[in-house]
């Protein structure tokens, strides 16, 4: 069962959240529930226990990728459902 929560944030956070929400085809009150579920989740004692600093540090030092052209269509659902065997 949902219930109705109200949260107060910074407006550039929030029209932040929006857009990466958009982008994503997720509502903004989904994407809010499944960061709480992660955070709830594990066993962290503290913020700083949080795995979002291990993942930034894999992300910073990771191989770039650069995209110049946005695939078509056609070829991301070939992709998915390559994906999916």
């Amino acid at each position: 069962m949902d219930a109705k929560i109200t949260l107060s944030f910074d407006q550039s956070v929030i029209d932040k959240a929006k857009q990466f929400a958009d982008t994503n085809n997720i509502s903004l009150s989904r994407l809010t529930e499944f960061l709480y579920t992660k955070i709830t989740s594990g066993h962290y004692k503290n913020l700083e226990e949080l795995p979002i600093s291990d993942w930034v540090s894999i992300v910073s030092e990771g191989n770039v990728e650069y995209q110049t052209k946005a695939k078509s269509r056609k070829n991301l659902k070939q992709e998915f459902y390559k994906s999916r065997k």
